[in-house]
């Protein structure tokens, strides 16, 4: 069915190109990216931007667990898909069907895989594995005095190939902490190489490692241990920096818009919407849009938040309710039902943008793009 209900959300197929090769050209050649398209591509839509990302050259992906590995699989028959959140009960099997790597850190995952493995037959040495590390998260990963009964499953004559090192940096800007973990990340390696068994990849590195690069520790120990270097691009493919004062030259991928569906005048001293938390304090003039909190609208943004119509910013008039949006445009001459109304894009020159969003209500960008519902249509425009 062809959606007409008039709030749709356009995802610019050159901004997401020019941020994936703005990504490469600040990691160099000898950089493996693992576009990182979890969240239904951190709500841009799973399908099109990972096919227009392997169009762009990304060979790596992650996504977030085995599901969204399958639905990836259909579009990128040939990439190599990473599932950070490793297999749950039943999975392994599914798993290694549609040719995902798995990260692992705890025996049992090994254990689930190795049975999945041993019952489809497979040789020794063909299933790939990123083992996480727990430099100080402390949410995923193997502790690093803790390793060595994940090691123990990697040996020689299991069916694993030890692929990659990985790691996660919880404060990536703070170069001392960073360093910490970084540390603990040398250490667990030392103990696997101290094994005889030497990963291919150092995993370690999200979007805001791109802005850090000259002082990479991470680079450092690859060219140390022999192993290559693997960042994980996730928000800044996106057109966002983690943090909002880089420079960075990115570009936002994601616009957000509906239509004015209604007009109505009302007097001073009346109320609008639940709870009747704004009160006309002149003649006013009303759009209704047709959006509201399922959309993904923040109900924070009540009273606070503002769009753009006609290239001005009209702000948020009382509660924003489920499915609609009062916005006062009193001071904008002209406007008309069916006029557009932009909540994340740019129109005549003004901007709104998801981290201007993210900064009104205390929040991040990374939650306000993911929080635009399902029952917005995504569609790809150049």
């Amino acid at each position: 069915m062809t959606p007409t209900r008039p709030v749709w959300a356009e995802i610019s197929r050159s901004a997401l190109t020019h941020n994936f090769r703005l990504l490469q050209r600040l990691a160099g050649p000898s950089v493996e990216l693992l576009a990182v398209v979890k969240a239904n591509a951190y709500g841009h839509g799973l399908a099109d931007c990972a096919d227009t990302l392997a169009s762009a050259g990304a060979q790596w992906f992650g996504i977030t667990c085995v599901e969204e590995g399958v639905a990836l699989r259909a579009v990128c028959p040939k990439a190599r898909i990473l599932v950070l959140s490793s297999v749950w009960h039943g999975e392994a099997e599914t798993l290694l069907e549609h040719r995902l790597t798995p990260v692992a850190w705890e025996p049992p995952h090994l254990i689930q895989l190795e049975i999945a493995a041993r019952t489809r037959g497979l040789s020794a040495g063909t299933v790939p594995i990123h083992l996480e590390i727990d430099t100080g998260m402390s949410r995923q990963g193997a502790q690093p005095q803790h390793l060595a009964p994940v090691l123990d499953s990697l040996g020689p004559g299991s069916p694993f190939i030890f692929e990659a090192l990985m790691t996660h940096f919880h404060s990536p800007e703070n170069e001392p902490l960073t360093q910490c973990q970084t540390s603990a990340f040398a250490e667990a390696l030392a103990v696997s190489s101290g094994r005889g068994l030497h990963p291919r990849y150092l995993n370690a590195g999200s979007s805001a490692a791109f802005f850090h690069l000259a002082n990479d520790p991470i680079a450092d120990l690859a060219k140390s241990s022999g192993t290559h270097r693997m960042l994980r691009p996730g928000i800044a493919l996106y057109g966002y920096a983690p943090n909002p004062e880089t420079v960075s030259g990115l570009q936002p991928v994601l616009s957000w818009k509906t239509r004015v569906v209604s007009l109505r005048e009302i007097a001073p001293g009346t109320t609008v919407g639940y709870d009747a938390t704004f009160t006309a304090q002149r003649k006013t003039r009303l759009a209704l849009l047709s959006l509201g909190y399922a959309d993904g609208l923040s109900r924070s943004l009540s009273s606070r938040g503002s769009v753009l119509i006609r290239g001005q910013r009209a702000p948020i008039a009382g509660r924003i309710s489920m499915d609609h949006t009062s916005v006062d445009v009193t001071d904008i001459a002209g406007v008309e039902c069916g006029d557009e109304v932009v909540i994340i894009g740019q129109q005549n020159g003004q901007s709104i943008t998801a981290a201007d969003i993210a900064q009104q209500i205390g929040t991040i960008p990374y939650e306000v793009l993911c929080g635009i519902s399902a029952r917005v249509p995504r569609s790809m425009v150049e």
